[in-house]
């Protein structure tokens, strides 16, 4: 296990009971494990496929939860469908703490996942969650750009690139979130290295992560068509030794800010808008959905909520 990994568990106030129900199964899953034997397999399970450290921990915290209802000691095979309602309905107005319409709505999530692994490991031969009613909560639609609105931002990066005191830096930020949909992150870990114009016309672009366990989030882009060319008035000005931006991503921001205000953007402009924004033009190009999900580096479980919210930014007004 890597040093850098946090405990299974925050130590339990009641005594610890969970980390030693844990601790004394280590034998293969099977239908007769208890519900606590099964934390580390799906801990690692959920690294394998990428989930983000953020996401690992509020499952984990949810299912610590689960065990807290249900006993961690019951077998997995005995657990049906009626008992994890009865612990969402003690989640939502039995247990005394407030439930916030998302957490309910994660929490479900962690049980689909949770009881799906095991169905598709073999381990159980029905999974329970899959009747538990996925009750989402209502969050606010992304802000995107405008096709109007993109042609007037591109128009002033542009200008900006070719006025009296040159500067191609805020034009190749622009047209490189607009074109791959990165994530702010993954734009400051960009090294000249993962930049590949040996083919001029064709510019591509590696998204890499230092840690082994995101490497399903690993690809490769396609770059904008006019990148070389930015890229090369963007090298002579600032001269970038190791990575594409070697800047913080607060100064970035302040790049977007002054171009909103240059363009005359009442909402202001961000990593995140950009990313939406290419996200529905791309699936409003025709793009396959899946093809989609990989190349914004999503997994299939933070997909199904990314994907509703795109169809409805593409979907014609009423």
């Amino acid at each position: 296990m890597e040093a850098e990994q946090l405990a299974l568990f925050p130590v339990d106030r009641a005594g610890g009971e969970f980390g030693a129900a844990i601790a004394q199964e280590n034998a293969p899953l099977s239908a007769q494990s208890s519900l606590a034997a099964a934390m580390l397999p799906f801990r690692d399970f959920m690294l394998r496929q990428g989930f983000t450290q953020h996401t690992i921990n509020s499952f984990l915290g949810d299912m610590r939860l689960a065990m807290r209802y249900l006993h961690p000691g019951t077998p997995l095979g005995q657990i049906r469908t009626k008992q994890l309602d009865d612990f969402l309905t003690w989640l939502s107005s039995r247990r005394g703490v407030p439930c916030s319409p998302k957490s309910y709505a994660r929490r479900v999530t962690t049980l689909k996942v949770f009881f799906h692994w095991l169905k598709e490991e073999d381990i159980l031969p029905v999974d329970p969650a899959a009747a538990v009613l996925q009750l989402r909560a209502a969050s606010p639609l992304p802000l995107i750009l405008y096709e109007s609105q993109i042609v007037q931002v591109l128009a002033t990066t542009e200008g900006l690139m070719n006025g009296e005191k040159p500067d191609a830096r805020p034009h190749l930020l622009v047209s490189l979130l607009l074109a791959t949909g990165i994530k702010k992150s993954e734009c400051m870990a960009i090294k000249l290295s993962h930049i590949d114009l040996s083919d001029p016309a064709s510019p591509v672009l590696y998204i890499r992560y230092e840690s082994a366990r995101y490497h399903l989030k690993e690809r490769k882009l396609r770059l904008p068509e006019g990148f070389p060319t930015t890229f090369s008035h963007y090298q002579v000005q600032y001269q970038p030794q190791t990575h594409l931006f070697e800047c913080t991503a607060r100064n970035l921001e302040y790049v977007l800010a002054d171009v909103a205000t240059r363009a005359g953007l009442s909402e202001g402009l961000s990593f995140e808008m950009l990313r939406w924004t290419c996200a529905v033009r791309d699936y409003q190009s025709g793009m396959e959905e899946d093809h989609l999900r990989l190349k914004l580096g999503l997994s299939p479980i933070s997909w199904r909520d990314t994907l509703e919210k795109i169809r409805t930014l593409a979907r014609p007004a009423l």
